[in-house]
C-alpha cells in the first residue's frame, strides 16, 4: 500500500510536471497567429521531469506493482507474505472496509462510540494502531472512589469498568464463570509450587537468574490473562512485568490496570512495543499453543529475541501442541534462536482434548547469548 501511494504521488508529479511543459510551449504559441520559433525548454524544468522519471523507473524496478492473479515470487518466502496481510500495520485495514467503516462513523470532537467488540476485530486483523483519532474516549460513568493498593486485593473495584458489551455486569461474576481468568489467585500456587516437571517455581526462576548473574527487572507476559504472574513478580521480587492481554469477552485490560499492573492491548502478531535489547524476561503462558498460525508464531519469537537483552530469558510455560508435531516443527523453531536450554521438559497432556489429538505440554526456561556475532 505505501508503495503504490509511493508511486502514484510521483505519477501525480509527472502529470503536474507535463501539464506545465504544455502550458509553457502554449503561451509562447497562441500570443500571436504567427507564432515565433519555439523557445527552448529552461534547464531546470528539463532536470525536473528526468528525476521524476528516473524515481518512477527505480520504484518500477524495484518494487513491482502487485497482482492479484500473479503468484508469489519464489524468492519471497511464503509465510512473508501471508504475515504481511495479518501484520499489525495500518495497511491491513484496507482489507475490512466495512468494518473500519463503521469504526470510523462519529461525530469529531465528541465523545467516543464504545464498541470495543470492533475494536477487538480490527486489531486481531492487523488494523492497528487504529486511525480514530479526533474523539474522546469513553470512562466509566462512577470512577471507583478508591483504587486497590496492592496486586492481590480481595476484589476489584466493579465501577472501574463499562460493563455494556459484556454478559457479565461484574468481577464477581466473572470469577463465578471463568474462574481460572478472573479468580485472582487461580494460577498463584502453579507458579509457586513444584508439583511435576512442567513447574518452575518463581523462587527457583529467580535464583537461576542470580547464580547466573542476570538481574530481572523488566519483562513481558504474552497473552498474561489478567497479570497474575506480573502480579507476583510486583510483589516479591519488585519486577515490572507488562503484560500483553485481549478482551475477548471480558474486560481483561481493565482488570490488569486495576491491579496496578500495565497492560498491553495488543495481538500475539504485533511488534512488542518496547525498544530493541531491553527486557529481561519475556514469558509465553498458555495462550501461545498450537492455535497459533506457524508463521506468526515464527515472528513471534524472534520479535522476543529483538528485546530481549544479552543473557535475558525466554521461558516457554506450559506451551501444548500434538507430540510429533513438537519434535518436527516447534521445537526446531524454537530451536533456530540458539539459546542455552535451562530447562526443557515434555509431559503428556491428560485432559480429554489432549488425550484425543495427542498432546503434550512444553515447559522450557532459554536464555539469550550475551553476544551474537
Amino acid at each position: 500500500m505505501g508503495f503504490t501511494m509511493g508511486l502514484n504521488f510521483v505519477l501525480l508529479l509527472v502529470m503536474v510536471a507535463t501539464n506545465i511543459l504544455s502550458l509553457y510551449h502554449l503561451s509562447s504559441t497562441v500570443q500571436s497567429p504567427n507564432p515565433p520559433p519555439p523557445v527552448p525548454v529552461p534547464d531546470h524544468l528539463l532536470r525536473q521531469l528526468n528525476t521524476l522519471r528516473a524515481t518512477i523507473n527505480h520504484l518500477t524496478r524495484h518494487n513491482p506493482p502487485s497482482s492479484t492473479t500473479a503468484e508469489p515470487s519464489s524468492a519471497v518466502p511464503r509465510d512473508l507474505i501471508l504475515h504481511s496481510q495479518i501484520g499489525p500495520i495500518a495497511s491491513s485495514c484496507h482489507n475490512h472496509p466495512d468494518l473500519l467503516h463503521r469504526y470510523m462513523n462519529y461525530t469529531p470532537f465528541s465523545t467516543c462510540p464504545y464498541d470495543p467488540d470492533i475494536q477487538e476485530t480490527l486489531i486481531l486483523n492487523g488494523c492497528h494502531p487504529l486511525p480514530r483519532r479526533r474523539c474522546f474516549s469513553r470512562t466509566p460513568s462512577k470512577p471507583p472512589s478508591s483504587l486497590p493498593l496492592t496486586p492481590f486485593p480481595t476484589s476489584l473495584p466493579d465501577s472501574g469498568v463499562i460493563w455494556n458489551k459484556y454478559s457479565c455486569k461484574s468481577f464477581a461474576c466473572l470469577s463465578q464463570n471463568n474462574p481460572t481468568g478472573f479468580d485472582l489467585n487461580a494460577q498463584r500456587s502453579s507458579l509457586l509450587k513444584y508439583t511435576s516437571e512442567l513447574d518452575l517455581p518463581l523462587t527457583q526462576f529467580m535464583q537461576l537468574a542470580k547464580s547466573a548473574n542476570s538481574p530481572i527487572r523488566l519483562g513481558i507476559d504474552i497473552g498474561g490473562g489478567t497479570g497474575t504472574f506480573a502480579a507476583l513478580m510486583k510483589k516479591s521480587y519488585n519486577v515490572t512485568m507488562l503484560t500483553t492481554t485481549m478482551n475477548v469477552n471480558a474486560p481483561y485490560n481493565e482488570a490488569v490496570a486495576l491491579r496496578g499492573l500495565v497492560p498491553l492491548h495488543v495481538p500475539l502478531q504485533q511488534r512488542f512495543p518496547v525498544f530493541d535489547g531491553t527486557m529481561d524476561l519475556v514469558r509465553c503462558g498458555r495462550a501461545v499453543n498450537r492455535w497459533i498460525p506457524l508463521s506468526v508464531m515464527e515472528f513471534m519469537f524472534y520479535d522476543v529475541d529483538r528485546v530481549l537483552r544479552g543473557g535475558g530469558y525466554l521461558w516457554v510455560d506450559r506451551f501444548f501442541s500434538k507430540a510429533v508435531d513438537l519434535e518436527k516443527i516447534y521445537g526446531p523453531l524454537i530451536g533456530k534462536l540458539g539459546y542455552k536450554k535451562v530447562k526443557w521438559a515434555v509431559a503428556n497432556k491428560t485432559d480429554p482434548s489432549g488425550l484425543k489429538h495427542g498432546e503434550v505440554y512444553l515447559s522450557a526456561l532459554l536464555q539469550k547469548p550475551v553476544s551474537k556475532s
